[in-house]
């Protein structure tokens, strides 16, 4: 298992990289190279699950919806509810 600083860095860097890019096919690209089909799957699910809370659709109908665990979902609804959430910051910019 990679170190945390190692996580945190390479993190950093693709932060870093993805905000200076704004070539969304890029980033598209980018994103279905470096995860497998399920990763990319997941991490739509989850980006759906945030998108269908902050619409206030109820838990069960999302988890039935989209085939996630209510765990996943719960983890989706704290995470959206701190106060300096940065998932609720990435939603502000839909609108």
């Amino acid at each position: 298992m990679l170190e945390i600083q190692v996580v945190n860095e390479n993190l950093a860097e693709m932060s870093a990289l993805l905000a200076e890019t704004n070539d969304k096919g890029l980033i598209q690209d980018f994103l279905r190279e470096l995860f497998t089909p399920a990763e990319c799957i997941d991490v739509a699910a989850r980006w759906a699950l945030i998108k269908a809370l902050n619409r206030g659709i109820p838990q069960r109908t999302i988890a039935k919806d989209l085939g996630l665990s209510l765990c996943k979902i719960t983890r989706g609804s704290k995470e959206l509810r701190k106060p300096d959430s940065a998932l609720a910051k990435m939603l502000e910019k839909l609108t």
